[in-house]
C-alpha cells in the first residue's frame, strides 16, 4: 500500500525490493550514498552490473587494506622508510607521535580513495561517528589505528559483538576513562554513553533518575561490571608491550550487580573477565537496541527525518530484520539499499554532503591522480586531508563523545555543514582544483586533468553529451534546461554547438600541439569551476 507522510511526502513502502528503473541516476544514487565519490566508470559499472549485483559487490567482504607506513616523514631509527611503524616502540628522546599521525591521517583518505565498488569504508566511518574516540585526547595513533581496525574489522558483522569489542578497545578504555574505573573508584563514563549513546539511547524522562530506556541505577551498576580493565602499550619504548587491554582482577567489583525495571531486573554475578560479554548479552535482550542503530543507519545513509510513518514503516521493519538476523549488520544493509523506500526520488538529493565525501568528490570523482612514489602518495593523502579541519569534520577528533552534530543535533542537521565559515572554504578548494590546483611541495601539484576526464566520456565531443555526462557525476538529479544553458555559455559562449565540435575534433587531431589543447582545456576548467559551484554539488 502507497502511502504519503505528512512532514516528508515522501511515498513509503517499507523495506518493498525497489522494482524501477535502474540507469546512471539510480546507480549513481546508490554508489553516492554507499560510498565516497564514485568515479563515472563506476557508475557505469553499476549501471551493467544491476542493482542486485551492485549492492552484493558493495557488501562483499575483503582483505583488510596494509597498515600505514612511514613515508620519510622524519627520521625513524626503529621503522625504515616503507615499512609500518604500528607495532613499532617509541623512542625516549624523540617524539615520533606527530609523523606517525600524519601517517595515519594521510593512510585512511588512502584508504577511501582506494575503496572502488565497497561500503566498508563508508561504515567504517559511520561507525566512528557512533564508537566516538579522538586522537587528541587519546594522543597515541598506534592505539588509533587499532580502534579504526577493529571497527573496519566489524563493519559489516555483528553489531553485539562489535560493541562487546569496543567496550574493552584500549583507545576505547583511554577515552572514556574505562582504565580508570576500579571496584575502589568506579567510573561512569563509559557505563553512560554505552546505554545513551552506543546500544540502546537515553529516551524521554519519565522520573527521577529514570528514562525511557534505563535508570541511573543501571549506569551504577554496569560500572560496576566493567571494573578492571585496563590498556596496554600506551606510548611505550618496550617493543614487548604490544597495544591492547587486559583484566586485572584486583581491579574488579566482584559483588553480584542488579539492573533496573528497564532491564527486566537481571541480575549479574561476578564473571571476571568474562561479565564484560554477559553484561551486553542482557542489553541487546532489549528491541531498542535495534531500532537505536537502525535510525542512525537511516541517517546515515538515507535522510535525517524520522517521523511517524518512517518509523513505523522503514524503521522497525530494518529492526526486526536486523533481530531476525541476530544483529547482523548486512542483512539490515542489503535490504535498505535494494528498497523501494531507498529508491524514492525524494530521498534522491536531499543530503548535502558531509566534508569526507565533499573532498573525495572533488578528487576521485573527477579521476584526480596522485603520485606513485610512497612519499607522494602520503603528501597528497595528507594535504586532501587537512582542509578537513576548516571543513568541522577531522577524521579522528569528532567534536564530542555524540559524534558530529550534523547526525544527530536538531533542527538543522546536514545542514550544519553549510556555515558563514565552511562555504567560502569549500569553494576555494574547488576553484583551485578545477583550475590552478594545489602545489603542495616536492614538485606536486594536486588538480584535476580535465582533458583526460573527458576522454571517459561516451561523446565528450558534442557539448550537450557533455553536460550530461558531467552532470551524472556530480549532481543527484538532473539539472533543467535552464541550467544546461547557462552552463553551455560558460563553455561556448554565445557560439553555435558545433563550434565545440570542431575545437575538440582539433585538440584530438594533435592533442600535443597547445595551440588546439591549451583554449579546450581552459574551456573545461571554466566549465567544471561553474559546476562545482552550484549548490546541486553539495548535495547527494
Amino acid at each position: 500500500m502507497v502511502k504519503k507522510s505528512a512532514k516528508t511526502t515522501a511515498v513509503l513502502n517499507g523495506l518493498i525490493p525497489y522494482t524501477g528503473p535502474w540507469g546512471l541516476e539510480q546507480a549513481a544514487h546508490l554508489l553516492r550514498r554507499a560510498t565516497f565519490g564514485p568515479t563515472y566508470a563506476l557508475i557505469k559499472e553499476a549501471v551493467n552490473l544491476g542493482l542486485d549485483a551492485t549492492v552484493a559487490n558493495l557488501l562483499a567482504d575483503s582483505p583488510l587494506p596494509d597498515p600505514p607506513l612511514n613515508p620519510n616523514f622524519q627520521d625513524d631509527p626503529d621503522v625504515p622508510v616503507g615499512e609500518t611503524w604500528i607495532d613499532a616502540p617509541y623512542s625516549a628522546t624523540t617524539n615520533f607521535i606527530g609523523y606517525r599521525s600524519q601517517s595515519l591521517y594521510a593512510w585512511a583518505m588512502g584508504n577511501m580513495l582506494a575503496e572502488g565498488m565497497s561500503i566498508r569504508e563508508k561504515m567504517t566511518l559511520f561507525w566512528h561517528n557512533h564508537f566516538v574516540v579522538s586522537i587528541g585526547t587519546v594522543n597515541d595513533p598506534k592505539f588509533i589505528y587499532k580502534y579504526i581496525t577493529t571497527l573496519r574489522s566489524g563493519a559489516l558483522g555483528n553489531f553485539r559483538q562489535l560493541v562487546k569489542e569496543i567496550s574493552i578497545d584500549p583507545a576505547m578504555l583511554r577515552y572514556l576513562n574505562g582504565n580508570q574505573n576500579t571496584k575502589n573508584a568506579p567510573n561512569e563514563n563509559y557505563a553512560r554513553e554505552l546505554l545513551e549513546l552506543f546500544t540502546i539511547g537515553k529516551g524521554p524522562q519519565v522520573g527521577p533518575g529514570d528514562y525511557t530506556n534505563y535508570t541511573e541505577q543501571d549506569v551504577t551498576e554496569i560500572a560496576k561490571v566493567l571494573t578492571g580493565w585496563v590498556d596496554t602499550g600506551y606510548l611505550s619504548v618496550n617493543p614487548g608491550i604490544p597495544v591492547g587491554s587486559a583484566f586485572v582482577p584486583n581491579r574488579h567489583n566482584t559483588s553480584t550487580k542488579q539492573l533496573s525495571y528497564r532491564f527486566d531486573n537481571a541480575v549479574i554475578p561476578n564473571g571476571n573477565a568474562n561479565e564484560y560479554s554477559d553484561l551486553v548479552d542482557i542489553i541487546f535482550q532489549q528491541d531498542e537496541v535495534a531500532r537505536f542503530i537502525c535510525r542512525k543507519l537511516y541517517r546515515w545513509f538515507v535522510y535525517y527525518v524520522i517521523d511517524d510513518l518512517v518509523e513505523t514503516e522503514v524503521i522497525e521493519p530494518m529492526a526486526q530484520v536486523l533481530i531476525d538476523n541476530d544483529y547482523e549488520v548486512y542483512p539490515v544493509l542489503e535490504a535498505l539499499l535494494k528498497s523501494e523506500h531507498f529508491f524514492n526520488v525524494l530521498n534522491v538529493g536531499p543530503m548535502i554532503k558531509n566534508p569526507v565525501d565533499f573532498i573525495l568528490t572533488c578528487s576521485k570523482s573527477l579521476d584526480m591522480s596522485v603520485p606513485t612514489t610512497l612519499s607522494g602518495q602520503y603528501r597528497s593523502w595528507l594535504k586532501m586531508a587537512e582542509p578537513l579541519v576548516a571543513l568541522q569534520m577531522q577524521i579522528f577528533s569528532p567534536p564530542d563523545v555524540a559524534g558530529w552534530k550534523a547526525y544527530y543535533q536538531e533542527p538543522l542537521f546536514y545542514r550544519q555543514w553549510i556555515n558563514s565559515v565552511t562555504l567560502p572554504f569549500r569553494m576555494i578548494i574547488t576553484d583551485a582544483l578545477s583550475t590552478i590546483g594545489y602545489n603542495i611541495g616536492a614538485g606536486i601539484t594536486l588538480k584535476i586533468d580535465v582533458l583526460a576526464l573527458i576522454a571517459t566520456f561516451d561523446n565528450p565531443s558534442d557539448p550537450n553529451a557533455l553536460l550530461d555526462e558531467f552532470s551524472w557525476i556530480l549532481f543527484p538529479q538532473p539539472i533543467t534546461d535552464n541550467q544546461k544553458t547557462y552552463l553551455k555559455n560558460v563553455l561556448i559562449p554565445g557560439l553555435p554547438d558545433f563550434e565545440w565540435t570542431v575545437e575538440y575534433q582539433d585538440y584530438l587531431s594533435d592533442p600535443t600541439n597547445p595551440a588546439f589543447s591549451g583554449p579546450v582545456e581552459l574551456k573545461l576548467r571554466l566549465l567544471l569551476k561553474a559546476m562545482l559551484n552550484m549548490p546541486e554539488f553539495y548535495l547527494s
